[in-house]
């Protein structure tokens, strides 16, 4: 089915993103002056790098747990109220700030709290995106939403820093209204968020572990699918150290801080051109083709960080890996989406969500020793290696190589949503 409509016309479509990027520029001005409260308060960058560490870890521990219960839940009625508790859990901190009575308990606790209703918000977001929009609009509603966010992340750390300046609990006021504001775009929207009302049974810790078990069993029998994790589970591990590690390239041929920022927002402003192209490339060829030539473009782009000379020859490489990104991802959630019943999407993506972020995670540790060990050049060539790998491993898999999205479910989905 093809269509010329716009899927800026869709005004659900609307309500839904532009909540959910009131509520990331919200979580963008946090995310900088939460550590700097932090230093504040302690004097120790450890503990903030600890705080800004629970949300990972809380993904880590909660994330399938999450998934199921938004299988379970009402996903639209579950989003609401994360966002409202997320705006009450968060307004304690300028709160206790009036009175100088601010601790760490308290910055942990709220940090902890807000990371698992952000699990869950995140999941249910993600499992709602295809029932928000029709079949045929789904890849440019995800090419939006990357390019979007990558708008944000443009403009999102000067904002910041200008917010804290004006006082140090103006972050957080700001943030607990963008969650208001969330909750209330959601509220207008009109679409359903699932197929059908779920039943809603009472929790039970056996039933839930059973109905994650089911999520995972029917994943790991979705062939695509299955590869499609690994593969982005392998590249995991090279994102996860290339934060460090571009920081540290960029150190070695000379640049200042600022300099250092300008490398990274060269790749946003990569990741929102990629953004603007996803949803038509990946509406238009096979999942299979979009996932190989884009590997392996990425696999020829990667090595050129090893030999830039400069931070602008770094910022120009990050750009061009950063269109990239979004493209892939792209490409690969709309299939993702539909192929997965309604029924489990909370579970599966949330599968997804947690190897992959730990994989990242453990890319990030292992990124810090190696960095240590053999230095940013030796490694740039390294990660070059594994996705010169990754490329030829999916162009060897004739099962990733020949797949395809589908619009209204492919036999494997229809085959997946009968297992029991």
């Amino acid at each position: 089915m093809t269509t010329s409509t716009s899927i800026w016309r869709n005004g659900d479509f609307r309500l839904f993103l532009g909540g959910q990027l009131i509520s990331q520029l919200g979580d963008s001005l946090q995310l900088l002056a939460l550590p700097l409260l932090v230093i504040t308060l302690t004097g120790s960058p450890t503990q903030a790098g600890l705080v800004l560490g629970v949300s990972t870890a809380t993904y880590l521990v909660v994330g399938l747990v999450a998934g199921a219960l938004v299988d379970r839940w009402d996903r639209k009625r579950t989003m609401i109220w994360c966002e409202i508790g997320r705006a009450v859990l968060t307004a304690t901190i300028p709160v206790v700030m009036i009175w100088d009575a601010l601790t760490m308990a308290q910055v942990y606790g709220v940090a902890v709290t807000t990371g698992i209703l952000t699990v869950l918000f995140r999941t249910a977001w993600t499992t709602a995106l295809p029932n928000v929009v029709p079949a045929h609009q789904l890849p440019d509603a995800l090419g939006a939403t990357h390019a979007s966010g990558s708008a944000l992340s443009i403009v999102g750390s000067s904002i910041a820093g200008a917010t804290y300046a004006l006082g140090r609990a103006v972050p957080f006021v700001f943030n607990v209204v963008s969650f208001l504001v969330s909750a209330v775009t959601l509220r207008a929207i009109r679409t359903r968020f699932q197929e059908e009302a779920p039943a809603e049974p009472a929790a039970s810790g056996n039933r839930l572990v059973g109905e994650v078990r089911d999520g995972l069993q029917w994943l790991w029998g979705q062939r695509v699918l299955r590869l499609l994790t690994i593969v982005e589970a392998a590249d995991a591990l090279r994102f996860g150290a290339g934060y460090l590690l571009i920081i540290e390239l960029a150190r070695h041929v000379g640049a200042n801080p600022v300099q250092v920022g300008l490398v990274f927002t060269g790749a946003a402003i990569g990741g929102l051109a990629g953004g603007l192209l996803a949803g038509k490339i990946a509406g238009r060829f096979a999942l299979g083709r979009v996932a190989t030539v884009m590997l392996w473009v990425e696999a020829a782009a990667f090595p050129l960080y090893a030999i830039a000379p400069s931070w602008i020859w770094l910022a120009l490489v990050a750009f061009s890996e950063s269109v990239i990104t979004p493209i892939y991802s792209v490409a690969m959630d709309t299939y993702r989406l539909s192929i997965t019943p309604d029924r489990m999407r909370g579970r599966v993506m949330s599968a997804l969500g947690t190897l992959v972020t730990g994989a990242s995670a453990v890319g990030t540790m292992v990124g810090g020793v190696l960095l240590g060990l053999i230095g940013a050049p030796a490694l740039a060539i390294a990660c070059s290696v594994w996705l010169l790998a990754l490329a030829v491993l999916a162009t060897a898999s004739r099962t990733l190589r020949t797949a395809r999205a589908s619009r209204s479910g492919s036999s494997e989905s229809r085959l997946g949503s009968d297992y029991s």
